[in-house]
């Protein structure tokens, strides 16, 4: 097994990403071995997720181990962008300034709002009645 050149957590809302870049030729192993392509079908995702790869012209040149857990798929994206960011921060200080002023390195931190008592949701109330 190669060993990890460098790892990374990302998260965004309630997904968590633990990611590990090795030298390659782009392969993508999600979860124990999915292609980044039948993890994320949606090409928006896909590209939410290269972003930083792209913006660091560093596409094709590492292999990518991650492992996701929690929330929903968009909110899995995000948190692997996060990773991605970060991992490829570590590896090469010169590229931090690019994604920090890209907005890569900073976590997302908006979380669903609680749900109050007496409402239907965290905001909605109940619809009124005259009678």
């Amino acid at each position: 097994m190669v060993e990890a050149l460098t790892r990374a957590t990302g998260r965004r809302k309630e997904a968590v990403c633990a990611a590990r870049l090795t030298p390659g030729n782009g392969q993508w192993a999600i979860n124990g071995g999915r292609s980044l392509e039948d993890y994320f079908p949606s090409v928006t995702l896909r590209r939410i997720i290269t972003e930083p790869l792209r913006l660091t012209n560093t596409e094709g040149r590492y292999d990518i181990a991650v492992k996701l857990t929690g929330g929903g798929v968009a909110g899995q994206a995000g948190a692997l962008r996060h990773a991605l960011s970060r991992a490829l921060a570590d590896l090469d200080p010169d590229l931090r300034p690019a994604l920090k002023r890209a907005g890569f390195l900073r976590r997302d931190a908006r979380e669903k709002e609680r749900r109050k008592y007496g409402l239907k949701k965290a905001r909605k109330a109940p619809q009124y009645s005259k009678r």
